[in-house]
Order: structure tokens, then C-alpha cells, then sequence
């Protein structure tokens, strides 16, 4: 398994509205603390709940840590269980952030597909894991706030080598003790399917959905404060 690779990255949310200390990044912390596996170096990162920060964030992780693969957590309430998303969109970003600010136009990349999806089948992957008793849910769809964004510019970058797990952020799944070991086996479980991919799959999943322009380039854009 050595030959996997070197670096997977786990992010997690900054503070938002109530929660000042995000149950997303208390996750990646521990995490990181715990381990995946010994070949496997973790690599966290804090995202504020901006969406310029965001996507200057994300650009950086691709273009310098450059990782086989990138897992990005954010909490659901309300959720009783783990959620697997299988999808980032590109447009509907009609909410604020934190900086009182959307992006221009309301899209992540200007002239980009509509959505893109992970490499990993998040459905198949979903049944499996409930046959193992984990806490898991199955979801197409992640928002369309800072969680979407950050999964569709993640997705672009990293050509569909993402994938982002909502957490719930109370009840008992949420716990520390039970949410962390979950989150690692969904994690080591993804890193098995990711493995399972020959290169020619892995582009046929992904190149088509791409447009054909650097990813840095892309992910160019202003941003505005909309009118209150």
C-alpha cells in the first residue's frame, strides 16, 4: 500500500454563526492526531466560511501539497448521520459568507460545467459502509453554501479526486468517540476505492467533465458584497 501516495488532505470549517469553535474542524484535528494509516500523511487545513478564502485555500493545497486526495468535512444540523456527497455544483451561490460577501455571478467558475462529481462512487461506497453498521447517508446534493463550493472547487482541481462528508454537528453520532472512528474508517474505505481505480477510469470519470483551462486560471474571479 506504500505505493498509494504520499499526502491526503482533510479539511474542516472556521467558525459559523453560533459555532465558534466548528465541529468539522474539531474532526480533522483529531484525525489528524489518530492517524490513517502509516504510509499516509495527513495534511489539515482550516477553511473560513469564505468563499474567496475558500478557493484561494483550495488552489494552494492542489498546486503545493498536491495530494492523492482531498476529504472535506462541514457540519449538517440537524443530521442524524454521516453524509456522503457525490456532487459539487457551480452555480446558486446566492448566500452571504461570514464577510457579508458572494461570488460574482453566484458561481464558483465562470463558463464551468454545472456539476462535478466525485471519482468515487458515493452510493455504492454508502451501502457498503451500512452494511458495516456505520452511521451513513447518501446525498447528491451539499447545499449550495461554503460545503458545495468548497467540494465543486476542490473537485475541479484535484479532477474529481475529492470528496466531501457531512458531519452532523449534535446528537449522538456527533460525539467525539463515535464520530472520529466513523470518519476514519469512511476515510480508509474511500482510500481502498481510490486504490481499486486503474488510471484510464479514473480519467474517463473525470477529464470529461473538466474545461480545458488551468486550474489556477479558473479559479480567477472577483468577488462582490451584495446589496443588503
Amino acid at each position: 500500500m506504500g505505493s498509494f501516495g504520499e499526502a491526503v488532505v482533510v479539511t474542516g470549517f472556521g467558525p459559523f454563526s453560533r459555532y465558534l469553535v466548528n465541529p468539522s474542524w474539531t474532526a480533522a484535528q483529531s484525525l489528524k492526531a489518530e492517524g490513517l494509516e502509516e504510509d499516509i500523511a495527513i495534511y489539515i487545513k482550516e477553511i473560513p466560511v469564505s468563499y474567496s478564502s475558500a478557493k484561494q485555500i483550495l488552489t494552494e493545497i492542489w498546486d503545493k501539497v498536491q495530494p492523492e486526495f482531498a476529504i472535506h468535512l462541514g457540519i449538517a444540523p440537524g443530521s442524524k448521520g454521516i453524509t456522503l456527497e457525490q456532487t459539487g455544483k457551480n452555480y446558486g451561490y446566492e448566500a452571504r459568507d461570514v464577510c457579508g460577501q458572494c461570488p460574482l455571478s453566484q458561481c464558483c467558475v465562470e463558463g464551468g460545467v454545472d456539476k462535478l462529481d466525485s471519482i468515487i462512487d458515493m452510493r455504492s461506497l454508502t451501502k457498503k459502509l451500512k452494511a458495516k453498521g456505520l452511521d451513513v447517508i447518501y446525498s447528491k446534493d451539499a447545499g449550495r453554501y461554503l460545503c458545495d463550493f468548497t467540494y465543486y472547487c476542490s473537485l475541479q482541481c484535484g479532477r474529481g479526486r475529492a470528496a466531501f462528508i457531512h458531519v452532523p454537528a449534535s446528537g449522538s453520532v456527533a460525539a467525539p468517540e463515535k464520530l472520529v472512528p466513523q470518519l476514519r474508517s469512511i476515510i480508509q474505505a474511500m482510500l481502498r476505492e481510490i486504490r481499486g481505480l486503474s488510471d484510464d477510469n479514473t480519467a474517463d470519470c473525470t477529464m470529461d467533465q473538466l474545461v480545458p483551462e488551468e486550474c489556477s486560471h479558473q479559479l480567477t474571479q472577483h468577488f462582490h458584497t451584495p446589496p443588503l
